[in-house]
C-alpha cells in the first residue's frame, strides 16, 4: 500500500462525498454504503434520509444541519426527462430553466441571481466530482456533457449549508449524479419512441459479481431522431457508454471507472413570440406557422455555413451538430482504513472534453420588406436562398412563411478545442471518542486543472420564420438587383455590429485545503468547516479587444471576385493578450444540529463561500490588457453568505422538511446577448418546503420555495436598486402524485412557477405556468413492462426567459419557452 498512498500524496484532493458512518463504531466498505442508500428497506422513507453529499461523514438526514434531498431513479424511470434540467427541476429550492434542450440550462437555488446562464453558483458533480470545475463557461455549460440513462442510481442535491466548504466554486450547493455500481445482479433492456414526435431510444445496464470481493456495473444508451421539436433532419443522435469495476478487500475498497460521451441535440435559443397586452398583463401567442413551444429556428434548409476557422482558414460548419459534447473520462476511487474508524480515501478523474455549440439566435424579428430596405436602402429585393425555391424571387414579401417575418440571426458558432479537466481529491477522515461525546475530524486537500480553449467562429443570415423545419435562407439584393449576402449569409456577426470573433487558450487551477471538527453530544451535533482556495489563470486571448480589427476583405467562395458579403469576413488577429494572475480567498460554514425527539430535529447554519469567475471575465474590464494581470482593486471572484434555519420531521411514510434561509450575493457577470459587464449585489429571503407521504398504493412527494429577491446595488445603474432580478419568480413547486398496484402504476409530475420579469429593469413578465406530465406504467410479465409518457400534457406555454424588456412597437419578442406536448412509450425488460 505505500505505492498506493506515494501516489495519494502527489495528486492530492479533498473527497466530496464520505462512505463513513457518523453512527456506527466501525468503518462501512463501499458496498455497505451503497447498500444504505440504494436497496429497499423495510421503510422505503429509510433510503431518503442517508446523506452522502456535501457533508464530512456520510449520516442521517435528521442529523446533519444541512438541507440536502435525493431524487431516485424511480422517477426518471417511470416520467422519463426530455433532457437532464427535466430531472433538477424536482429538487426542492432549485430553479431550473428546463428550456434550452439536451443541455444549455440555466440552475440557481434559493434565489441566488442567473444573470447570465448556466449554474454559476451551484456544482454539477458526477459521482463525487465535479462535471467541469466551472458550471457557466460560456457556451460550454455543465449539463451540455451529463446524459440520463439506465446507469443512475440517485440524483443528491445540497442547497447552502456546508456545500461552500466541500466543494470548490459551489457556494449555492452541489447537486450530484451518482452511478449504479453493481450492487444488484441483473440488467436492463429498454427500447422507447416518441409517438407524436421523431426519437428512437436504445437504453441498457448490466451489472453484478465476478466473484465475492468484484462486481461491475456497464451501461449506456444511442439514440436518432429530430427531438421533442420538428426540425426535419437528426437532430438528435450519439449516445453514451459507462462502465467501473470495484474490488472490496478488508478495509477498503477501490474503484476504476470510465466514460464515452459522444451526442449531438438541438440548443433551443430564443424564438419570436408576439405579445400582446400590456408589460404586466401580457398575453404571448403562436405567430401564424410558428409555435413558440412547439418550433424552432432550425431547418432541414439551414444546415451549414461557410466561415473562417480558429487558424483564419475557412471552413464550413455544421449547423447540425448543434450542442456536441465529446467526453472520454477515466476515474479512480478508493477507501482504506488506517487505523479503527479512521480511514483515508482518495477521488481521481481525467477527462478529455471537446465539442462545439452551434445554434441560430435571433438579433432581431421584423417585417421581411422592412427589414430588407433597412440592410440594402429602399426597393431591396428578397430571394430564396435555400429551400425548394432557391434562386426565385420573394414577389410578395408579405407571404414569406405565410407571416411575412424575416428574422436576422446572429450564429452562435463554437468551437470548444479543449474543456479537459482534471481533478483529485484526498482526505482523511476519523472519529475520536470524548467520554460523554464524539469528535468527528475531516481534513484534505483538492485540486483540479481545468482547460477552456475555445474559438468563436460566428456568422449571420437572414431566414424566414418558418415551424415543422421549414425555414429558408433569404437573399437581399438592393435596388439594381446586386446581391449583398452570399446566398443569405453575411461572414460576421453582423447584427452584433462586428463584434465577437474571439479565441482564447486558458488554463485554471484550483487548490482547496479544507478542514472540518465535529463533536456529538447526545441529541446535539455543532460543526465547523473552512477551505482556503487559490489558484491562477494562465493563457492567452485574442479577437475583439480594444483596437483591434477583426473583419477584412477576403475572397470566401474562390471566385476571384470579392462581393459585399465578402467585404467584411470576420478574423482572428495573429496577435494574442498573455493572460496571468492568481487570486486566493476563505469559505466557512458552521452549524448545529439538534434532535428534539426520535422524528424530530431543529438546525441552523451560517455559511460564507467564494466563487471565481473564469472565461466570463475575459475581455472585460476586470483584466489590464496591458500586463495580463487583474486591473488593481478587481477581484477574480464573487461571495455568498448565508443563513439558514429549520425544522426536519421523519416518521416512517411522512417526511416534513421546512428551511428559512436568507443569501446575500456579491456578482459580475457577462450577458453574452447584450454584449454587457454587469457588477450587482443581491438579496434574496424565503422559505423552503418539502414533504413526502405514503399510504398502501398511494405516495406523494411535493416541494415549494418561496423567494423574495431583490438588486440591492447594481454598480453601474442605481435605477435597478431594489428591482426583482430577472427570471426570479416568487414561488416555484412541484409534486409527483402516484398510485402503484403492483401491476399498475400511473401517476403524475406537475412543476410550476409563478410570473417573473424578463430584464431587472422589471417591466415586461413572463406569465405564471404550470407543467403537467404524466406516466402509465405495466408490468405485463415479471420482468417485462410497458410505459406511455407524457410532457406538458396541456401543452402550456412556459416562457423562461426573453430578450427584451418591454413590448417593443412591433410586437415581437425573443423568448425561450419549454417543449409543447410530446408522447413517448417504451418497453423495459429486466434479466
Amino acid at each position: 500500500m505505500s505505492l498506493r498512498f506515494r501516489l495519494l500524496a502527489s495528486i492530492p484532493a479533498l473527497l466530496i462525498a464520505g462512505a463513513v458512518h457518523a453512527q456506527a463504531p466501525t468503518v462501512q466498505t463501499d458496498a455497505q454504503a451503497a447498500d444504505t442508500a440504494t436497496a429497499q428497506p423495510a421503510d422505503p422513507a429509510d433510503s431518503q434520509d442517508i446523506v452522502v453529499t456535501g457533508v464530512a461523514q456520510g449520516r442521517n438526514r435528521l442529523d446533519t444541519s444541512v438541507s440536502v434531498s435525493s431524487l431516485d431513479a424511480d422517477l426518471t424511470t417511470k416520467i422519463p426527462p426530455r433532457n437532464t434540467a427535466e430531472i433538477l427541476r424536482n429538487l426542492p429550492g432549485v430553479r431550473v430553466e428546463a428550456s434550452g434542450g439536451e443541455g444549455n440550462a440555466n440552475i440557481s437555488v434559493r434565489g441566488l441571481p442567473v444573470a447570465s446562464g448556466g449554474s454559476k453558483f451551484l456544482q454539477l458533480q458526477e459521482d463525487g466530482l465535479p462535471v467541469l470545475e466551472f458550471g457557466d463557461i460560456i457556451f460550454g455549460n455543465a449539463d451540455i456533457f451529463i446524459r440520463n440513462d439506465l446507469s443512475l442510481a440517485r440524483i443528491e442535491s445540497v442547497r447552502g449549508g456546508s456545500a461552500s466548504t466541500f466543494a470548490s466554486n459551489s457556494p449555492g450547493g452541489i447537486i450530484n449524479f451518482i452511478s449504479k455500481t453493481g450492487e444488484q445482479e441483473g440488467g436492463s433492456f429498454q427500447l422507447s419512441s416518441g409517438l407524436d414526435y421523431r426519437e428512437y431510444r436504445a437504453d441498457f445496464a448490466y451489472g453484478g459479481k465476478i466473484d465475492a470481493q468484484t462486481r461491475y456495473e456497464l451501461s449506456g444508451f444511442y439514440r436518432l431522431g429530430d427531438g421533442p421539436r420538428d426540425v426535419g433532419y437528426d437532430a438528435m443522435r450519439g449516445g453514451q457508454i459507462k462502465a467501473n469495476i470495484t474490488r472490496e478487500f478488508n478495509g477498503g475498497y477501490v474503484r476504476l471507472y470510465g466514460k464515452y460521451l459522444d451526442d449531438r441535440s438541438i440548443a433551443y435559443l430564443p424564438n419570436p413570440v408576439r405579445v400582446t397586452g400590456s408589460n404586466g398583463n401580457p398575453d404571448y401567442q403562436n405567430i401564424p406557422g410558428f409555435s413558440i413551444n412547439e418550433d424552432t429556428l432550425h431547418s432541414r434548409y439551414i444546415r451549414s455555413v461557410l466561415t473562417l476557422d480558429g487558424d483564419n482558414n475557412p471552413v464550413r460548419r455544421n449547423i447540425g451538430d448543434g450542442m456536441h459534447p465529446v467526453v472520454k473520462s477515466v476515474g479512480f476511487e478508493g477507501q482504506y482504513e488506517i487505523a479503527d474508524r479512521w480511514t483515508v480515501t482518495e477521488r481521481f478523474r481525467y477527462s478529455d472534453i471537446s465539442g462545439d455549440f452551434v445554434s441560430p439566435f435571433p438579433a432581431a424579428v421584423g417585417d421581411a420588406q422592412t427589414t430588407a430596405n433597412g440592410f440594402a436602402g429602399a426597393g431591396s429585393q428578397l430571394y430564396y436562398a435555400s429551400g425548394p425555391l432557391t434562386g426565385q424571387r420573394i414577389a410578395n414579401p408579405g407571404t414569406l412563411g405565410g407571416n411575412g417575418l424575416l428574422a436576422s440571426v446572429v450564429l452562435f458558432d463554437v468551437d470548444l478545442k479543449s474543456l479537459n479537466n482534471i481533478t483529485n481529491d484526498v482526505r482523511v477522515n476519523g472519529t475520536v471518542d470524548l467520554g460523554g461525546g464524539a469528535l468527528s475530524i475531516a481534513a484534505g486537500i483538492y485540486n483540479s486543472r481545468q482547460d477552456v480553449k475555445t474559438d468563436w467562429l460566428w456568422t449571420s443570415f437572414f431566414q424566414s420564420v418558418q415551424g415543422n423545419g421549414q425555414s429558408v435562407l433569404v437573399d437581399i439584393r438592393n435596388a439594381a438587383g446586386v446581391s449583398q449576402t452570399a446566398g443569405g449569409t453575411l461572414y460576421s456577426a453582423a447584427f452584433f455590429g462586428n463584434c465577437c470573433r474571439r479565441s482564447y487558450d486558458m488554463r485554471y487551477t484550483t487548490n482547496a485545503p479544507f478542514a472540518q471538527l465535529g463533536f456529538e453530544i447526545g441529541r446535539l451535533n455543532v460543526d465547523g468547516s473552512v477551505r482556503y482556495d487559490f489558484g491562477s489563470a494562465k493563457g492567452n486571448i485574442a479577437g475583439d479587444l480594444p483596437g483591434a480589427v477583426t473583419t477584412r476583405a477576403q475572397d470566401m467562395n474562390g471566385d476571384g471576385v470579392i462581393s459585399p458579403a465578402e467585404r467584411t469576413v470576420a478574423f482572428l488577429p495573429n496577435n494574442r493578450t498573455g493572460i496571468d494572475y492568481n487570486y486566493s480567498y476563505l469559505s466557512y460554514s458552521a452549524g448545529a444540529n439538534y434532535r428534539l425527539s426520535s422524528t424530530l430535529a431543529a438546525f441552523a447554519r451560517y455559511s460564507r463561500g467564494g466563487r471565481v469567475n473564469a472565461d466570463r471575465l475575459l475581455f472585460g474590464p476586470t483584466i489590464d490588457l496591458q500586463t495580463g494581470g487583474l486591473v488593481n482593486g478587481s477581484k477574480p471572484y464573487d461571495f455568498v453568505k448565508q443563513a439558514e434555519g429549520g425544522l426536519k420531521y421523519s416518521a416512517g411514510r411522512i417526511g416534513l422538511y421546512a428551511t428559512v434561509f436568507n443569501a446575500r450575493t456579491q456578482e459580475t457577470n457577462y450577458l453574452l446577448s447584450q454584449q454587457q459587464f454587469t457588477s450587482r449585489n443581491y438579496e434574496a429571503t424565503g422559505v423552503e418546503l418539502e414533504g413526502r407521504f405514503r399510504a398502501g398504493p398511494f405516495s406523494l412527494t411535493a416541494a415549494g420555495t418561496y423567494t423574495d429577491a431583490k438588486i440591492t446595488r447594481d454598480a453601474t445603474d442605481a435605477t435597478l436598486n431594489g428591482n426583482r432580478p430577472q427570471r426570479q419568480a416568487a414561488f416555484v413547486y412541484q409534486a409527483t402524485p402516484q398510485f402503484d398496484f403492483g401491476a399498475i402504476s400511473f401517476g403524475a409530475n406537475v412543476i410550476g412557477t409563478t410570473s417573473s420579469y424578463t430584464q431587472p429593469v422589471n417591466q415586461l413578465k413572463m406569465p405564471a405556468y404550470t407543467q403537467v406530465n404524466g406516466f402509465v406504467l405495466v408490468r405485463a410479465a415479471d420482468n417485462v413492462s410497458f410505459n406511455v409518457n407524457a410532457n406538458n400534457i396541456f401543452n402550456v406555454k412556459g416562457i423562461t426567459e426573453a430578450e427584451d424588456a418591454a413590448i417593443p412597437s412591433n410586437q415581437l419578442v425573443r423568448a425561450r419557452s419549454i417543449n409543447g406536448r410530446t408522447i413517448a412509450a417504451s418497453v423495459r425488460f429486466d434479466f
